[in-house]
């Protein structure tokens, strides 16, 4: 696709980014019913808000392009007659968003079929967006300003910054080794984010993130963001990161190819 239709795109999936977030705002932060659709295996909470906010952004893409595919966490897969598909998590750190906090964001990307080409992390609360698309310079926004978005180089691990979700995804005893040969000898490590972790990395104040057990929906806006501001994010073994599970991004790609050595090695 040309330049100008990934930046249409791109401003399309922002509107209703922004539209997303002000239906969900009314539920943040209020009493509300959360179901846990992950059973014994691991607690995965869901709530009104995340199931009407995908309905509202799948009604969106439906509407003005009714030949693209629909992938979302909620509402599962719509196959469509175009390459496209969006690809959704309608809040992306759903626990923080139980809990109150502000860790949590509305995820919107495109991928064209081979890779995610357009991406868009939009959290409400904060009025902040960021948004990335092929061949274009990754943003910041906040009502009417805006800022290039750019990772920092850090070429060695004991000047770098990680950031994780949670150490107990890497409970079980390969990724455990993993985790500790990404992470051993950094200068920090803090924990929780969910997308935000990312777009910290994209903005230059984090220079890594690990992560394991992600699904497409979880990662596929953030790769774009990542990448046009400079980052690497792969899988563990240098491969797409599309398919999720187990993520590496680094804001510094020489940071990023000494981690995968040290994954290989351990």
């Amino acid at each position: 696709m040309p330049a100008s239709e990934y930046a249409d795109y791109l401003e399309f999936a922002f509107r209703v980014a922004v539209a997303a977030g002000a239906a969900i705002l009314p539920h943040f932060r209020r009493s509300i019913d959360v179901e846990d659709k992950g059973g014994k295996a691991d607690y995965d909470p869901v709530t009104e808000a995340d199931r009407l906010a995908e309905a509202f952004i799948r009604g969106a893409i439906e509407q003005a392009y009714p030949t693209h595919g629909i992938f979302g966490e909620e509402h599962g897969r719509t196959q469509g007659t175009s390459p496209l598909t969006w690809v959704i998590d309608p809040i992306d750190g759903t626990r923080s968003f139980i809990l109150g906090q502000l860790h949590w964001g509305t995820l919107i990307a495109l991928h064209d079929g081979e890779r995610a080409v357009v991406g868009v992390m939009h959290q409400p609360f904060v009025g902040e967006t960021f948004a990335g698309a092929v061949g274009a310079v990754p943003q910041w926004r906040r009502g009417d300003e805006r800022r290039a978005l750019k990772t920092r180089p850090c070429a060695r691990i004991e000047d770098a910054i990680v950031a994780t979700t949670d150490p107990r995804h890497f409970d079980v005893a390969d990724k455990s080794r993993v985790y500790r040969s990404v992470t051993d000898g950094a200068r920090l490590i803090r924990y929780g984010g969910d997308c935000y972790c990312y777009t910290l990395l994209a903005m230059g104040m984090v220079d890594i993130v690990i992560e394991t057990g992600l699904e497409p929906y979880d990662v596929q806006a953030l790769i774009p963001i990542v990448e046009t501001a400079g980052g690497r994010m792969t899988d563990w073994q240098g491969g797409s990161a599309d398919g999720g599970g187990n993520v590496l991004a680094c804001g510094d790609v020489a940071l990023h190819a000494q981690l995968l050595r040290r994954i290989a090695a351990a």
